[in-house]
């Protein structure tokens, strides 16, 4: 695996050391909606690329639907950014980037085995919600969230993978007087990181 950026090694230690805390997952990406406003959603952290793809080892993994609005937001405009906030450590990192979706069309092999790791690595439950009725049309009957059996092996077409490639990540340490406070800027291909005031 590539050698860790300042700005991941801090993350994974907050990662690592917030781990008992189940909510430490979730962290909050806002888009750019079609209308041109912000569109704000809590997701869950499902790790790094690493060495699967290794030019795009430090981008992260999430989950969604292929039929929900951030996967039209994201054709239309790429741009995300990531707050998320460790409680126990104190320490919240802001992580701009370009987001890109995998889904069945993906002609990339690598990236097509990336979403079907996540897919395998998925809790049956999680699995069947990609097959519960259309996101954000009328409530349907309950019997259409009935849990289905579906192949760990083989995502459904809804199923897409999220990945953020970040360009810059502010990492705030809330601990200590004063705060500590760095900048990370992606600069023709090399992190800078800067130390600023809180």
């Amino acid at each position: 695996m590539p050698e860790l950026t300042a700005w991941r090694s801090a993350l994974t230690a907050a990662i690592h050391r917030n781990r008992s805390l189940a909510n430490s997952r979730y962290a909050q990406l806002a888009t750019i909606g079609v209308d041109g406003k912000p569109a704000n959603r809590t997701i869950v952290f499902r790790g790094f690329v690493d060495e699967m793809i290794p030019d795009r080892s430090h981008d992260l993994k999430f989950i969604t639907d292929r039929r929900s609005e951030k996967v039209i937001q994201i054709a239309q405009n790429s741009w995300g950014e990531l707050c998320w906030y460790f409680p126990k450590t104190r320490e919240q990192f802001r992580i701009l980037g370009q987001l890109s979706i995998v889904d069945g069309t993906t002609p990339d092999p690598v990236a097509q085995k990336l979403r079907r790791m996540t897919w395998h690595n998925l809790s049956d439950s999680a699995r069947s919600s990609f097959a519960w009725p259309h996101p954000n049309h009328d409530r349907a009957d309950d019997k259409a969230f009935e849990p289905q059996e579906l192949d760990p092996n083989h995502p459904i077409d809804d199923f897409c993978l999220m990945l953020l490639s970040p360009t810059s990540v502010d990492h705030l340490q809330l601990k200590g007087e004063p705060q500590n406070r760095y900048s990370h800027q992606l600069i023709q291909g090399q992190w800078e990181q800067r130390s600023v005031n809180p």
